[in-house]
This record gives structure tokens, sequence and C-alpha cells, in this order.
């Protein structure tokens, strides 16, 4: 009952000095206020990435060739300074070397893809235009780019074995280049190389989406990816019969440490090559790293707002002091009632309580408030956390507690034939 009686008191006091109450709070909203803002951003900006990169493969396995540490040293014990920038065709992966991969692995390999990037190009038909990112590939390759195909089909084997200049587009890029409502199957259009000019005929149409790489624009066709059969890309720019790169799509089944295996079987063929290695990795590891890269970010920047945090501690403590000096009479009267020191301390600790409370509720309506605006800025969806809520509840409330102790002991201790003589 004491207990409930105090909090009555507290409010009472709080309601007869409103703004002197929001003044001592302000310290408190802004901090708490300010670290569920920047919490919610980082949350909706770690939600975004998570689920852009899990549309894109996150368990997907990527073999590339890199080049070896400078750390490494050859037999005679000198460090190799001096390496090429682009591995010779000797150094590539090849065909023979992935069929031994898939008789090793081949219940945890659900699809192969291998690509040949040719670059970035225009894709011109008479007056109209559109840019390009043009990439050679094989048929089991959309089980890792995964495109809706909404007209048309995906690049086959007879596309590749004949080096077919056929392509697989967007709907955008068909939009642009035919005009809408066309049937664009069959039309053609051309790709300029060097000196040479390129004639492609259209077998499939994907649905274009934009993930959150991507940068949107308002005012000109995006840039998006065409597909090609895998030799005819190798004609276009003359790469080599090897690849630098492939991607692996695992099987349900496949096991945790498939990646770890993978690196090992690729790698094991360049333990002689001086120069380079095979490399394996997967999109998760990527967005774990990316996803506490960005959570450190904005746990730092959190931190540094949570500094106000104990400004308005000590705004709470002085305001608790001279409301003190201001009701000397009062305490001195309960003490002469027999109040003991306990009730005077609880009394003035439920009071400094209340009001970071208070400022802590305010401060989390303004909190989720500044982060669904931060994030809608950004073109996130507002993620707040609730474990960062119910953190700052109970920071408020331990505020409360910390600094409210010391002006509620100055009162518990204060003599009662002193205090009923204050004027």
């Amino acid at each position: 009952m004491l207990f409930l009686e105090n909090i009555s008191l507290a409010i009472s006091g709080l309601l007869a000095n409103k703004m002197r109450a929001l003044l001592t709070m302000l310290g408190i909203i802004i901090g708490i206020g300010s670290v569920i803002g920047i919490m919610t951003v980082g949350n909706s900006m770690t939600t975004a990435l998570t689920e852009s990169m899990q549309s894109m493969g996150a368990t997907n396995i990527t073999v590339s060739i890199t080049q070896k540490s400078s750390s490494d040293t050859t037999e005679g014990g000198m460090t190799r300074m001096f390496r090429p920038s682009t591995p010779a065709a000797s150094d590539l992966l090849t065909d023979d070397m992935i069929a031994e991969y898939k008789a090793a692995y081949g219940d945890d390999i659900f699809a192969i893809g291998l690509v040949e990037s040719v670059g970035s190009n225009t894709a011109i038909n008479g007056t109209q235009s559109a840019g390009v990112n043009i990439t050679g590939c094989n048929l089991e390759y959309n089980d890792v780019a995964n495109e809706e195909i909404i007209n048309g089909r995906f690049i086959n084997e007879y596309d590749i074995d004949n080096s077919k200049p056929v392509a697989v587009v967007s709907d955008v890029l068909c939009d642009e280049l035919f005009g809408a409502n066309v049937d664009p199957i069959g039309k053609s259009f051309t790709i300029t190389y060097g000196t040479k000019i390129y004639t492609f005929y259209v077998v499939g149409v994907f649905t274009y989406e934009a993930n959150g790489f991507t940068l949107s624009s308002t005012d000109s066709v995006p840039t998006t990816t065409m597909y090609i059969p895998l030799s005819t890309a190798k004609q276009i720019d003359g790469a080599s019969a090897g690849y630098q790169t492939f991607t692996v799509v695992g099987s349900a089944d496949a096991p945790t440490d498939f990646l770890d295996q993978t690196e090992e079987f690729f790698a094991y063929y360049y333990t002689r090559n001086s120069t380079y290695t095979a490399t394996a990795s997967s999109m998760a590891s990527l967005m774990e790293t990316m996803t506490e890269m960005v959570g450190t970010m904005s746990l730092a920047i959190a931190v540094i707002a949570a500094i106000s945090l104990v400004v308005g501690g000590i705004g709470v403590m002085n305001i608790m002091l001279v409301s003190i000096t201001e009701r000397t009479r009062e305490i001195g009267t309960r003490k002469a009632l027999g109040a003991t020191n306990g009730s005077i301390r609880l009394q003035f600790i439920v009071e400094s309580v209340i009001i970071c409370i208070i400022g802590g509720i305010i401060g989390i309506l303004v909190g989720l408030m500044l982060g669904a605006a931060g994030a809608k800025l950004l073109g996130y969806a507002a993620s707040p956390s609730i474990s960062v809520i119910i953190i700052a509840v109970l920071f408020s409330m331990a505020i409360g507690v910390f600094f409210g102790y010391y002006p509620a002991n100055k009162a518990a201790k204060m003599d009662p034939v002193e205090a009923l003589r204050y004027e």
C-alpha cells in the first residue's frame, strides 16, 4: 500500500510542475529516442540486406581462382613480390576438374552454374537502345540466377553446343526495345563488341526485379542482365576454355561442411601452382560479416547517443535535490509522525524512477518514429528491435534508481527537528 501511495504522490508532484518535469525528462527522452532510432535503422538495413542476399542464393557456393597470399614463399624461401594480375589459361578451372568434382560429390550437388562475363554494352533496335550486362552461361545457371521466365525459355544445351546467337532478356529491355504489349520472342537486336556487330534473337523473357544493391532511377531505364549461351560468349570475347569462377548450388541434403570440402577439393589442383589457388565462399558468410559490421556500427553510434542518458540522469538528480529542498518541512513532518528512513528513501526513489520511466516511454515513441522515418528515407521497411525497447525501459528504471538514490538518501537522513525548523 505504501508503494502505491508513493507512486500516487510522485505522479501528483509531476502534474503540479508539468514544465519542470518535462525539462527534467528531456535528456532521457533524447537519449532513449536516439538509441532506439539508430538501432531501428540498423536493424532495417540488416533485414533488407539479409533478404536481398537470400534471394540471390545465400547458401550457393562460389569457387574462384585467387592469388596466393604475399606471405607464401617459393621452394627457395624467397617471398613472391610480383605476380600476374590475370590468370593464364593453364591456371583456370577446367571442365575435367568440374567433372571429377561432380563424380565425387554428385549427391550433394543440385546444379553448377558456369558463366563468362562479356561486360556491359548497349542493345540496339533501330532508334531504341538500352544498357545490358552480357553474361554467357550454361543451362544450369538459371538455378543460380533463379530468374522468373515469363515468356519463352532459358538457354538450353542445343544453344550451347551450336553457339547460337540467342538471348534471354528482361521484360524492361523488351519494353524499351520493342514496345509494351509486343511479343518479343523471335525478335532481334544488335550488340557492338569491339569492331564487330552481333545480332541476337530473343528466346526468353524474365521479370526484372531490383534487389537491395540496385540503385533506383526515375529518369532512365536500368541496365539489366542479358543471358547468352556460354560458348557464344567465349567466341565473342575470345576467352580461354576454362573458368575463373563458377557457382555450386548444393542439394537439400548437402552437409554443413560442404563449403570446406569444395574448397579442399579444388585447392588440391593448385598445390604446385606458385601463383594461384582455388577458394570457395558463400553468400551466407558474406551476409554474416555484413550483418555483424552493420550491427557493430549501429551499436557504436547508439553508445555515443546514450551519453545523453547520463546527462539526463544528472538532470534527474539535480531536480530531485531541488525537490527535497522545497519539501524539507514535509519530510520533517513525516519523520515526526513516525515515518522511517526507509519509507522516506523509497518515496523519493519511486518519484525518480517514475520520472525516468515516463521519459523512457516518451523516448521509445520518439525513437520508433525517428527510426521509421530514417528507414523510409533509406528505402527500407522499418524493423524495430523489441529487445532494445525492453532494455531501454529497464535502463530508464536503472537511471532512476541510480541517480535518485543520493537525493533520496539525503532526505532520509534529515534530522526531523532541523527539517521542521527549515524556512
